[in-house]
């Protein structure tokens, strides 16, 4: 199996499973002639920001994704389907073809305006990380929070760059009129398993500097141990937890894996390349937690798995939580009642 290209999630981009034509490179070509897998920027012309989610496995309503495709490139990444409507593979393409919506804080705030518009609290990169290496450029994601703050907009996001700690002083400003909820993901503390696995995110040990930082400044944090990969991640839930607490997280929240679509395939060859002795132990034991197959999309059962080894990872995290004093506080509701709509910046200073 051929190691994915420095600093790339996989080495594979499989055939979108709609398109009916598709372009394969063959292996016995000359590597050099190969080109190597740049990122290029697109700009998504979306006209509307939010999306309406219905699912009863999410904790949230509304979501925000500046962006489409990720240059994270980590490799059991379940956003990496969708990359397939746009008529791309979820491969290579996934986090080598990233879309931009540059407008969104702009669209944002003309949702935010609308009269209808109850200020129910707002997920940001519900699908995509929304601090991917291109937002230190771009902030993107910046502006759309900056748009929140003045209108008092409760929101939360999940991330694993610890530029998210750029944007501190509007995290403040949204902590003191609406609430604002900061989720780490860290999934291993084992600096080459994430290099591996999530290889342009930052290293463990900067996110855990983001959450003491964060968490200095009077931002409410959490921690989100996902996916916990049994037979290769799932033995550092405990320790994983323990660093969280200690650098200022109140709140946790874990995923077992799950597999659906190309994703089986790819991580199949990522542990092929990457852990072939563990190979054969993980899928098994995947399929142990999804009735036998890498993926069950069942409401109910897709986000935590059930079997045995499902059960024991729910009862050690439970059993760490409350030994570390998390999730003690029940959930926090974000203030909706400090609200205002959005006037824009000429009429604000009347």
């Amino acid at each position: 199996m051929p190691e994915a290209p420095r600093g790339r999630g996989t080495s594979l981009n499989p055939t979108n499973r709609f398109e009916e034509l598709a372009y394969e490179w063959e292996e016995s070509a000359d590597p050099a002639e190969k080109p190597a897998p740049k990122t290029r920027f697109y700009r998504d012309t979306a006209k509307s920001i939010l999306v309406r989610n219905d699912s009863p496995d999410i904790p949230f309503t509304w979501s925000l994704n500046p962006y489409r495709g990720c240059e994270h490139g980590c490799v059991y990444c379940y956003a990496r389907p969708y990359h397939e409507y746009l008529g791309l593979s979820s491969g290579l393409d996934f986090e080598t073809k990233i879309f931009v919506k540059e407008d969104a804080p702009k669209l944002l705030a003309a949702e935010l305006s609308k009269k209808t518009w109850e200020a129910e609290t707002i997920a940001l990169g519900g699908v995509t990380d929304v601090y991917q290496p291109i937002e230190r450029k771009l902030k993107v994601t910046r502006g759309c929070l900056s748009v929140m703050a003045d209108a008092r907009q409760p929101c939360g996001l999940v991330t694993k760059n610890a530029l998210v700690t750029r944007d501190i002083d509007v995290f403040q400003e949204l902590t003191r009129h609406a609430g604002v909820r900061v989720i780490i993901s860290l999934t291993t503390l084992d600096p080459e398993l994430a290099r591996r696995m999530e290889p342009r995110a930052s290293a463990p040990s900067a996110r855990l500097s983001a959450m003491r930082e964060l968490s200095k400044a009077g931002v409410r944090v959490g921690v989100m141990t996902a996916p916990m990969i049994l037979g290769l991640n799932d033995h550092e839930m405990p320790g994983l937890l323990e660093a969280a607490a200690e650098a200022g997280a109140s709140t946790a929240g874990y995923v077992p894996l799950r597999l659906p679509h190309q994703l089986g395939a790819l991580f199949d060859d990522w542990l092929a390349t990457n852990y072939p002795d563990r190979r054969e132990k993980v899928l098994n034991q995947i399929k142990s937690t999804r009735g036998g197959e890498l993926n069950d999309p069942r409401f109910g059962t897709r986000m935590r798995g059930e079997g045995i080894f499902a059960e024991h990872l729910a009862r050690l995290f439970a059993l760490t939580c409350r030994r570390l004093g998390l999730n003690q506080g029940g959930r926090m509701e974000l203030e909706r009642g400090n609200f205002r709509r959005p006037l824009g910046d000429q009429l604000r200073l009347l």
